[in-house]
């Protein structure tokens, strides 16, 4: 499957993505820079970490407003696959193409460790490699992953299975509400997360437990 990775100025995990995404698929995806109107044939398109634009004004919020994501936001409507890490799901909320926010840390400093994920919900595109319940390790490296949903839309994304994972064995680093660290939208095919799967995928990071996002997604399940 065809993948391709958004490069925006401040994005500083864009190697990492790519290098995941072609050890897994085998074939290196594009890169697709800020000022694009239109993308290529892609399956998946995936939305790094970084500070994009500083995080001035608020994380991902001069990002979301880039003509590049006006070409997504159409993707996502065809049922093109995106996914979004750390300040790529800070970008996917900021756009309106997931529910809530994410505010500073309640600690107010900057995390940067490796957590436990409860995979909440293995039924999805991105998911499929895992079982329910698995409990899997990742590291996370964030100033602003505190998760917040109101009453209303907290009830809902819970009920209708957009919690993909939580923070599990009291690992939250930031504050979350129900301890939420990845939501998916109503259609399945956009997911974002606060963890960084992309860096922990082969043996040379010390475990492979990221890596079943990626072969979900692209349609390649592997251990």
């Amino acid at each position: 499957m065809k993948s391709a990775v958004l490069q925006l100025p401040g994005l500083n995990r864009d190697r990492d993505m790519i290098a995941a995404l072609t050890k897994i698929s085998g074939t290196a995806p594009v890169t697709i820079w800020q000022t694009e109107t239109t993308l290529p044939d892609v399956d998946l398109i995936v939305i790094p970490g970084g500070f994009s634009y500083g995080d001035y004004l608020r994380c991902g919020a001069i990002a979301a407003r880039m003509p590049v994501m006006q070409a997504v936001k159409a993707a996502a409507e065809r049922g093109v696959k995106v996914l979004g890490v750390c300040n790529g799901f800070q970008i996917l909320l900021e756009a309106g193409l997931l529910p809530g926010a994410l505010m500073r840390n309640a600690s107010l400093k900057f995390v940067c460790k490796e957590i436990k994920l409860e995979v909440v919900n293995a039924e999805t595109d991105f998911t499929r490699a895992y079982a329910k319940g698995q409990i899997i390790r990742c590291p996370v490296a964030h100033h602003d992953g505190n998760y917040f949903a109101d009453g209303e839309t907290l009830k809902s994304i819970e009920g209708n299975g957009q919690v993909v994972f939580r923070y599990a064995e009291g690992t939250n680093p930031n504050g979350s509400i129900n301890d939420i660290a990845g939501v998916i939208n109503e259609k399945g095919n956009v997911l974002g997360m606060m963890p960084h799967p992309e860096n922990l995928i082969e043996a040379a990071h010390g475990g492979n437990d990221g890596r079943g996002i990626f072969a979900s997604a692209l349609d390649v399940i592997a251990a």
